[in-house]
């Protein structure tokens, strides 16, 4: 049981978007997880036809319908990514090994060799097979611990990436990176979008691997003394992404932008982890009619200082920019989680 398709259809893209997707095999690695799923429903909408290669079962993609072909494939193997994607015409490299704050600093070289072994098998093989198109989604996480706020992407190697999520930050350098020698020698066209932090239906509510908001949402709908506990003191901050504005705008980068190049994805505002607490608990609220109240556990890690995403390059190149505003995003999300 899903409860939720995405809001996007056909008429949310540029017209050349449409046009590109209309009739092509596009196959999604991760398409079958909380991102990847609408970037399947959305691709259906512009009249693609889409793989989901996945270990196991299709998970949230076999409710998108018709056009959708599930493949069975582990993406850390050679052989079995190559099949996987045979065929497409484009392929949009969603898959990664990635979770909350707490598992990342747990496991950075499990999630470092994961992502780079399932991000080599998927550039060589669509390198042997001539595809198309290639998109690689990156991430945020990509950006030093100290950098401009908005932070524009010249500033995605300019240091280390913060080293709470160390081990993802660095895989997802190495594949942007990676992403840029294979378009250079092999004369591949390839895409980079550079998102921010998603939150929406579908995402991961496990409280081992769950991000901020998921677990924020879960923590206020369990707090049945009433307190909801938050990590740190409430001051670090986020840009925070619907998901139908993330799989969106990687569908414009992946389109129009096949220069090798990072573009960020996001929504233009700043929020801090004490706000977003104060209004998951008040929506939570007025649906439980059970009034709740914050503490801060600032003995607790928070990562990143600040993070605000700069919006300039995708706006101007791309014309894209985030439709659905925090609020609204959080009442569809905490609506579909109280679904379930």
């Amino acid at each position: 049981m899903t409860g939720y398709r995405s809001g996007v259809g056909a008429h949310g893209f540029h017209p050349d978007t449409k046009a590109f997707f209309a009739g092509k095999r596009v196959a999604v690695t991760g398409g079958s997880g909380f991102i990847g799923s609408h970037v399947v429903e959305q691709l259906l909408a512009l009249g693609a036809r889409v793989i989901v290669p996945c270990r196991s079962s299709g998970g949230y993609a076999t409710h998108s319908g018709t056009g959708v072909e599930i493949r069975r494939a582990d993406l850390t193997d050679q052989q079995s990514c190559r099949a996987a994607l045979d065929g497409a015409q484009v392929v949009m490299h969603l898959a990664a090994d990635v979770a909350g704050l707490a598992y990342n600093m747990a496991h950075p070289a499990s999630i470092f060799d994961a992502n780079m072994r399932m991000g080599l098998s998927v550039l060589a093989a669509c390198r042997d097979l001539a595809v198309e198109r290639v998109l690689v989604c990156s991430s945020a996480c990509v950006y030093p611990r100290y950098c401009s706020v908005p932070t524009p992407e010249e500033e995605g190697f300019k240091d280390e990436p913060e080293p709470t999520n160390g081990g993802y930050g660095w895989s997802k350098r190495m594949l942007e990176f990676l992403g840029a020698q294979y378009a250079s020698e092999y004369g591949m066209s390839v895409a980079i979008g550079r998102p921010y932090n998603a939150y929406g239906p579908r995402d991961t509510f496990d409280p081992e691997r769950s991000h901020v908001i998921p677990a924020l949402i879960r923590k206020a709908v369990e707090a049945r003394d009433g307190v909801v506990k938050v990590w740190g003191d409430g001051k670090a901050s986020r840009s925070f992404v619907y998901v139908d504005d993330f799989a969106r705008g990687l569908i414009e980068v992946a389109a129009r932008h096949a220069k090798a190049d990072p573009i960020n994805i996001g929504a233009n505002e700043e929020t801090t982890i004490g706000e977003l607490a104060g209004l998951i608990a008040g929506q939570v609220a007025e649906r439980t009619g059970r009034p709740l109240r914050l503490e801060f556990d600032t003995s607790a890690p928070t990562g990143q200082p600040r993070r605000h995403c700069d919006t300039t390059k995708a706006e101007r190149l791309l014309g894209f920019t985030a439709r659905v505003g925090l609020a609204e995003g959080m009442a569809k999300t905490i609506d579909w989680y109280l679904s379930q």
